[in-house]
């Protein structure tokens, strides 16, 4: 079986550090420097002696110290951060960058206050709050870590991970 899955590796805390391949982190595993959490059963590393469990999630035994990373906010990570669609209605046409609490009513420009909306939500919100304009929104808006942003390049995030990433 080829070694090329990744795995989520967390901070002695379980903050979420980073992703690795699954070679890198049996070796982890094998040195003692990390400790599974979460493997995938339906899949084994097969060796000529022995079966090892194929990791999903593991843990550094030492804290590693790391500078914190802040994702800019920005137009485009908005939209990210809420896969790009509208958090009124669902919709992906037309998405534009709605403030909960408007900017006129001292709606601050930030994580919580942005959202991604298709133009038609934009314009009947208005210059309301959604509980004036008769709205709710679909999810409540964060500000995401780095690692939620790694599913742009691995792809969707495996279930076992979740928990970790704050879903």
């Amino acid at each position: 079986m080829r070694l090329n899955g990744n795995v989520l590796v967390l901070n002695q805390d379980y903050q979420p550090l980073s992703v690795c391949d699954v070679r890198k982190s049996v070796l982890l595993l094998l040195l003692e420097k990390a400790e599974m959490l979460h493997d995938l059963p339906s899949k084994k590393i097969r060796t000529i002696r022995t079966n090892f469990d194929y990791p999903s999630v593991i843990r550094l035994r030492r804290y590693a110290r790391i500078p914190y990373k802040t994702i800019v906010l920005s137009r485009k990570n908005i939209l990210k951060r809420d896969n790009n669609r509208c958090l009124y209605c669902s919709s992906r046409e037309k998405l534009t960058i709605d403030h909960v609490i408007p900017k006129s009513r001292g709606g601050a420009d930030s994580w919580e206050n942005l959202v991604s909306a298709c133009t038609d939500c934009n314009h009947r919100k208005g210059n309301r709050t959604p509980r004036e304009a008769g709205m709710t929104l679909l999810g409540k808006p964060f500000q995401p870590n780095h690692i939620i942003y790694l599913r742009d390049f691995y792809g969707n995030i495996h279930e076992s991970w979740k928990p970790y990433l704050y879903y």
